[in-house]
């Protein structure tokens, strides 16, 4: 019988983007991955890193070749266990993915949007008119939390009671997504019944009649969707719906805070609130990472990847490339930042892009109208994560207009 010839893993970066000094502080491992070549074997975990954006967008692009359903996270969920059932949108491929994406999209429809948003917004006006005749609130718990846990779940249809199980769930899924270090053993240990809560709430039975929910168990209804993957798409609006939103919020009051000039554009010209969201998303990345794995040998731009190994796109990176942006690390709400990476490109692009943006949008709206300018009121307290970026604690002070 031949000998294989051994898999060689060059070039190789000593660098740990899960160290506590790295998830604190995450834009020196960030440069050192984008600039070291086009893709990095990182042997601590055993993962190629990619943080280019030439690069990363065309793995986004080619899922054939660089495939979710392996998992999204480090877990290479074809040879290990995940910790709950793979995500059925997020982490598959086509054919399965093309059917539950087709669902997920109509419900979140452009017009579905339009008709979310004036409830949105009164919602948004008067959480920031309170906020505002506070004159000091938390902006990570107050405003990004506070909103995006009324608006969200109410879309969906989920009964008041056991709300409150949502977000150790949520941070139970973002740190499982990276190494099971303390962080995720931290995450387990905090939540409780979270897991049981989210597993009943997956059920029909146990959402209201009208919202996201009850839609996606209509289109099981209709023969489009089995109901395993009924259950699991709501799932998807009970975690990946949350944090994100909320952190992407209270990243950009602390991108105003500390960029003055920055939110006076937008009091100047209220019309860029879209695209100051998109500038935030670039600047400040609240999903720094997505992990892809091979489905053959790849030559990426001259590294050679083998066949099914873990990839892991540095979005963070990708995002203050200097090879895509004038000034990347300058956080300008008047630059045209639509290429991003923070939502992915490709047929596995975010497919709730629409509501976060609409999300953020109400609210950036709402602050608009009420606020001359923000200060830190304190210092912020981060909340380390594996797979996502932001705060625990946002002190904030409001000058009102």
């Amino acid at each position: 019988m031949p000998m294989t010839e051994p898999k060689t893993h060059t070039p190789t970066l000593d660098v740990d983007p899960f160290s506590m000094a790295s998830l604190l502080d995450p834009v020196a491992c960030d440069t050192a991955v984008r600039e070291a070549a086009p893709a990095v074997w990182l042997p601590k975990y055993g993962f190629w890193a990619v943080g280019r954006h030439q690069h990363v967008s065309a793995i986004f692009k080619d899922w054939e070749r660089f495939s979710s359903a392996a998992g999204t996270g480090l877990t290479h969920t074809k040879r290990e266990t995940p910790w709950r059932k793979q995500s059925v949108i997020l982490e598959a491929d086509p054919p399965q993915h093309t059917r539950t994406r087709t669902v997920l999209s109509r419900i979140l429809s452009p017009v579905a949007m339009r008709q979310l948003r004036e409830d949105f917004q009164a919602r948004a006006d008067a959480l920031v008119d309170a906020l505002v005749e506070r004159g000091r609130f938390d902006g990570a718990e107050d405003l990004a939390t506070a909103f995006a846990m009324q608006v969200m779940p109410d879309a969906v249809g989920l009964p008041q009671e056991g709300r409150e199980h949502l977000l150790p769930y949520a941070h139970i899924n973002f740190n499982a997504m990276g190494p099971k270090n303390e962080l995720y053993e931290q995450a387990v240990a905090a939540a409780g019944d979270a897991p049981a809560y989210v597993q009943r709430q997956m059920k029909r039975e146990n959402l209201l009649p009208e919202g996201f929910g009850a839609q996606i168990y209509a289109a099981m209804d209709a023969g489009q969707l089995e109901q395993e993957e009924a259950e699991l798409l709501v799932r998807v609006f009970l975690t990946a719906a949350l944090d994100t939103t909320i952190y992407g919020i209270s990243l950009a009051l602390h991108a105003f805070a500390l960029h003055p000039p920055q939110w006076q554009h937008l009091l100047d010209d209220p019309s860029l609130a879209r695209s100051a969201f998109d500038e935030v998303l670039r600047y400040t990345a609240p999903s720094p990472f997505i992990g892809r794995t091979t489905t053959c040998e790849v030559d990426l731009d001259g590294v050679k990847l083998g066949a099914d190994e873990k990839v892991l796109l540095f979005v963070a990176a990708a995002n203050r490339d200097p090879r895509q942006w004038e000034r990347p690390d300058v956080f300008d709400v008047r630059r045209k930042a639509l290429g991003h990476m923070a939502f992915g490109v490709g047929i596995h692009g975010c497919v709730g892009q629409m509501i976060a943006r609409l999300e953020a949008e109400v609210v950036f709206n709402a602050l608009i109208r009420r606020v001359k300018g923000f200060e830190l009121d304190g210092e912020p307290t981060p909340r380390p994560t594996n797979w996502l970026r932001g705060f625990a604690s946002l002190p904030i002070r409001v000058r009102p207009r």
